[in-house]
């Protein structure tokens, strides 16, 4: 887990969009676990990080009574060994917290839970179990089921969310994860997210050229496309 000095990347002043009924700044933590190939935050991925907490707790303090909340995102976030700690800080100075999560750090999600430092969770949801190496390139499946199950339980507002490139994932396997959704008891809503190629990407890949037929799509869980 990162303990560098600087472990964040950069700072989205302002978002209207990110943080679902909120006025929110996001926080991009450098470094990921994982190698997406339609990931298009490389920069983020592979960066050693350029700004420090000091430096994004300044940025917040001039924000207090301008700003609901505060976005981690990354890269991932949770594997920044100080992010409770951070966290606290940013409790004290009143906003609220959404965690963007690739959900493979479960101890950590686990501890900010506890300590009720989260207000508002986003997990992606890569891929079904059998494609979740090949989309990832990170063998950590029963650590994503692990968060899955604890924010189910969890006295928390989350959601679940995929991004869609339909030459790496079909129906088959979108209808594989809202069937395991629905089989954890998971009732919110499913987000399937189309990727759009408008910036380079780590896999270098184009936009697909498998069509997907959305009409075949389960129904039991609410989907929503983003």
């Amino acid at each position: 887990m990162s303990d560098q000095l600087n472990p964040i990347y950069d700072i989205t002043p302002f978002s209207a969009l990110d943080y679902p009924y909120h006025l929110s700044a996001i926080i991009w933590f450098a470094g990921c676990n994982m190698r997406c190939s339609y990931c298009y935050n490389g920069d983020i991925v592979f960066s050693a990080g350029e700004r420090s907490l000091d430096e994004a707790l300044a940025f917040l303090q001039r924000r207090v009574g301008l700003l609901d909340g505060v976005v981690l995102s990354g890269g991932e976030a949770t594997m920044f060994s100080g992010l409770a700690g951070f966290c606290r800080k940013v409790k004290t100075l009143g906003f609220e917290i959404k965690l963007d999560t690739n959900g493979t750090y479960p101890h950590k999600i686990r501890e900010l839970l506890d300590e009720e430092l989260l207000d508002y969770v986003a997990l992606d949801y890569k891929a079904p179990k059998r494609k979740f190496h090949a989309i990832t390139h990170n063998k950590n499946f029963p650590h994503f089921e692990e968060s899955l199950e604890m924010l189910i339980k969890a006295d928390i507002d989350f959601e679940v969310r995929t991004t869609l490139h339909s030459d790496l994932l079909d129906v088959d396997d979108i209808n594989a994860i809202i069937s395991d959704l629905e089989k954890r008891g998971y009732d919110g809503t499913y987000y399937i997210q189309d990727f759009v190629q408008d910036v380079a990407t780590i896999g270098e890949i184009e936009n697909p050229k498998a069509s997907f037929d959305r009409s075949s799509v389960s129904s039991t869980l609410a989907v929503e496309y983003r």
